[in-house]
């Protein structure tokens, strides 16, 4: 089955966020905290990633040789080619599936929070329970319900200015370097294409017009050490002595770690 990918074209993006209220309508997902919306003093909103947001635009300001300009950048999960969550889910309730999208089995999750942990981007969250504290993971699956039964993801259908395109990956890469070059010849010579080596090569691929950093991305994201570690031989020694030792204390570290990242979520919410 070929491999699908997400071309989003931010030099074409108005930021008229009508992909995050076309995710959350078609993925039945609330409102922040469950609660009307206000202004925090930023244009983003809500202000960050959450169980019940899967996508937002991400607002950068930016000073080029061309002067200044807002940059806008769609949020969500990047469909790694080499998934590191999918590698640490101990219950495989993240998995990557023959077209390459990362999907989520929310029942098979038990909030180990492995995953918000590797994610070099850092975009699973975890919905917690206020009475037992046990967490469910959630993230974009590129509307997989709709994908797989011919039609397009929710925000790709509705974008009005037509930055977004879904299909082979590899007609999307064609069409992602092929917008670059036309953007290059406008004058916008840092224009790029974002996620086409990264990671094995990312499902979500972005047509930018200044360097990845000055959308608040990272130019080389690593997949993390620990992930070999923890897949190829810490797992594998669970069963003796030295395994366990080692699980304990790598367990507590990634439980010290899911801590602060519940903090972090909670004092971005």
């Amino acid at each position: 089955m070929a491999r699908v990918a997400m071309l989003i074209d931010e030099s074409q993006c108005t930021a008229c966020r009508g992909c995050q209220v076309a995710c959350k309508q078609w993925n039945d997902l609330q409102g922040w905290l469950y609660s009307r919306t206000r202004n925090r003093g930023s244009y983003e909103n809500p202000p960050a990633l959450s169980p019940q947001t899967w996508t937002r635009i991400r607002f950068s300001e930016y000073e080029g040789s061309d002067g200044f300009r807002w940059l806008f950048l769609k949020e969500g999960c990047m469909h790694c080619g080499e998934p590191a969550c999918v590698a640490v889910c101990p219950t495989g309730a993240l998995k990557k599936q023959e077209n390459g999208l990362v999907s989520v089995e929310p029942e098979l999750c038990n909030g180990c929070g492995y995953c918000s942990q590797f994610c070099p981007f850092h975009i699973p969250r975890l919905e917690m329970d206020v009475l037992t504290g046990q967490g469910k993971v959630s993230k974009c699956t590129f509307c997989q319900d709709r994908t797989t039964n011919g039609l397009l993801p929710a925000c790709v259908k509705t974008c009005p200015a037509k930055a977004l395109d879904f299909g082979d990956r590899e007609e999307m890469l064609a069409k992602g370097l092929k917008r670059v070059e036309e953007l290059k010849a406008r004058g916008y010579s840092q224009a790029n294409l974002y996620g086409a080596h990264q990671l094995g090569g990312l499902g979500r691929l972005y047509v930018l017009v200044a360097p990845p950093e000055a959308y608040g991305l990272t130019a080389n994201p690593q997949y993390p050490i620990l992930t070999g570690l923890w897949q190829n031989v810490l797992q594998p020694l669970g069963g003796i002595a030295v395994g366990a030792t080692a699980l304990g204390l790598l367990g507590t570290w990634l439980i010290a770690r899911r801590r602060i990242r519940v903090e972090q979520m909670e004092e971005e919410e």
